[in-house]
């Protein structure tokens, strides 16, 4: 599949990753995730293309008979993990520094990363955009044709509105159904205290949460000099400020937010990742998944 957010390198670097999920979540395949049903009776939900070593008993002949395709029936209480990829769409992660992408561009980057990882291992990825509300959903799915869908929600999103995430993640708390994996991508400028509420809530509802934190470079170090105007980019207010006089105490203030989040985060059994947009996503991402990993096999 070609789209600009999955290039030759970032795939190639995927080919040998995977995303599994450490706790019990609604949905197995193949005894790679545990499951809490037990000699449940099986809806029928959905066809997924075949591929080798499926059983060949699941094959759906009828559809063989009239698309001369290979398919095979999935039932609602068996499918795979189910992966909601959450992402900030807010005025805030419009924000660039010179030679880096936007923060929104990034996080589609890795928005789209990820839904190709977790839909190539055979599970369901679904895309929730929101700024002060939910802006738009995707329910998870695992097909090429909904992996495509994905990659062309991330190429119509811009960067508006003023940020809620309490708000929105209560929201999306309401859309979900079933218990899954939560990626949830943002810059968390909101309250730290109300954002970590709300992400613990998930954990605390059995549901396994990833907070990737995006930053840009210039956020952390504020590198500038003179005597410059800063303008917010969701209230609009302005500030006329000289960076050298306040750099130490602005590098602390960051410091403590970012560390506020890491060290909740660890309390609520949620991983915390921060990446700024001058680290190439590929090795950002990459580094995660291994230590993820290993933390997993201990």
């Amino acid at each position: 599949m070609t789209s600009r957010y999955l290039h030759p390198m970032m795939l190639a670097r995927l080919a040998s990753m995977s995303l599994r999920a450490r706790n019990v979540v609604e949905g197995f395949l193949a005894g790679r995730h545990q499951s809490p049903y037990k000699g449940v009776s099986l809806d029928f939900a959905e066809h997924r293309q075949y591929v080798p070593g499926d059983e060949l008993k699941r094959l759906d002949w009828k559809v063989f008979g009239r698309t001369d395709r290979w398919y095979i029936k999935q039932y609602e209480d068996e499918t795979n993990l189910r992966c909601y990829l959450v992402v900030d769409t807010s005025a805030s992660m419009g924000y660039a520094s010179a030679g880096n992408l936007t923060k929104l561009e990034y996080a589609s980057y890795l928005t789209a990363a990820l839904a190709y990882l977790i839909i190539r291992q055979r599970d369901r990825a679904g895309l929730v955009t929101f700024s002060s509300q939910v802006d738009g959903h995707i329910p998870p799915a695992g097909t090429q044709e909904h992996l495509k869908t994905i990659l062309d929600k991330l190429d119509s999103i811009t960067p508006a509105g003023t940020t809620d995430i309490r708000v929105s993640l209560t929201e999306f708390g309401r859309i979900i159904k079933r218990r899954g994996l939560i990626v949830f991508i943002s810059d968390l400028f909101d309250d730290p205290g109300a954002v970590l509420r709300v992400l613990a809530n998930f954990t605390f509802r059995r549901n396994e949460v990833i907070l990737f934190h995006l930053l840009d470079p210039a956020e952390t170090d504020l590198p500038f000099s003179g005597t410059l105007q800063f303008e917010g980019m969701e209230l609009r207010d302005r500030l006329t400020v000289q960076p050298e006089l306040i750099r130490k105490s602005y590098r602390h203030i960051i410091s403590d937010f970012v560390e506020q989040y890491k060290q909740s985060c660890r309390m609520a059994g949620i991983d915390y990742v921060l990446l700024t947009t001058d680290v190439p996503l590929e090795e950002g991402l990459t580094q995660y998944l291994f230590r993820r990993r290993r933390i997993k096999n201990r």
